[in-house]
């Protein structure tokens, strides 16, 4: 129950980072988003160490386990992330977030092979209303034009969109299995969880400080303007809250919990974006649909359809769905 509820706040978290990075790479760059919101995990992560007991954590990994760890590190938040911002800067949130929710297919058929985790049937439904949530909130959207003097003319790119759309995808859909492994094998606690969110975000910070080896990665930089950097910043606040209940998510539930639960980013991400870019954002009329059917998957997949069909009359059929497991 924990661990569902700790991706609750996550995907939440998660959302609004969306929305705020949104804002910034309207007029920013990518490249400038990566330099403020991927370093910033590793401070973020330092602070909590002493607040969750984590520092003896630090050191309770094996060598296997952190290369594990860098490599989701350097998966979710250098390649996934640059797809992600790169596919919000050419299509906006709202049109990425239907197609980044095909990396639950891949995060639990990944779960399944390689960690031998089990699918049952009241999983499944939940799985299918988190995903099919989403799916009915959205709608092509039109181009969006400046509406304000303060607002930005947005024509999506459609082509890239989707391409680093798929690509984000597939990088968020197998950064949580890396994570698995290396929580497994040594423990699965909330200290360790935070530990390991500091090794991945420093093989990650260092990948992205790397590539300002580049002169014009540094002229980029140096060309951000102030706006910019305080939506990147806000962001970056939030994404290092949202990794951080992530972790601890993975370690305290299953990967086919934890990535249904996750998709819920997608409804989060329709309101957030209302709120801070209703002018750069189009808006689906099945929102309100789409959010009560994904919350009742989560509900589903947090405490168990078994508690919801104990009114029901007892049949075979569904005696004989409830006990099904995969493999």
């Amino acid at each position: 129950m924990l661990g569902a509820l700790l991706a609750l706040l996550s995907a939440a978290t998660f959302a609004f980072n969306n929305a705020a990075a949104r804002r910034g790479v309207l007029s920013g760059s990518v490249l400038q988003a990566m330099a403020v919101s991927v370093p910033f995990g590793v401070p973020f992560f330092l602070v909590c160490l002493p607040i969750f007991g984590s520092f003896d954590d630090l050191w309770s990994f094996s060598w296997l386990d952190t290369t594990w760890l860098a490599l989701a590190g350097i998966v979710h938040f250098v390649v996934g992330r640059y797809a992600n911002y790169r596919s919000q800067k050419a299509i906006g949130a709202n049109l990425t977030g239907p197609i980044q929710d095909t990396n639950i297919l891949v995060a639990l058929a990944l779960a399944v092979w390689f960690l031998g985790e089990i699918l049952t049937g009241p999983m499944v439904v939940g799985i299918v209303l988190v995903v099919l949530g989403p799916v009915l909130a959205f709608e092509r959207p039109k181009p969006v034009s400046a509406a304000s003097s303060r607002a930005v003319a947005f024509t999506p790119a459609y082509g890239e969109g989707f391409f680093y759309s798929a690509v984000s995808a597939i990088c968020y859909g197998v950064s949580p299995i890396l994570v698995r492994f290396s929580l497994e094998s040594g423990g699965l606690t909330l200290g360790r969880a935070v530990a390991a969110g500091l090794i991945s975000y420093a093989a990650a910070t260092a990948v992205v400080f790397a590539a300002f080896v580049n002169p014009n990665a540094w002229r980029d930089l140096r060309t951000m303007r102030r706006g910019d950097f305080g939506w990147f910043a806000l962001a970056s606040v939030f994404v290092g809250i949202a990794q951080m209940t992530r972790y601890m998510a993975l370690a305290l539930a299953p990967v086919t919990i934890v990535a249904p639960m996750m998709r819920l980013t997608a409804i989060f991400r329709y309101y957030f974006s209302w709120i801070l870019n209703r002018e750069y954002e189009s808006f689906s009329r099945g929102v309100f649909v789409g959010t009560i059917v994904s919350l009742i998957g989560a509900l589903i997949l947090a405490i168990g359809l078994e508690t919801w069909v104990t009114v029901l009359p007892a049949s075979d059929w569904l005696t004989r769905f409830l006990g099904w497991r995969f493999p």
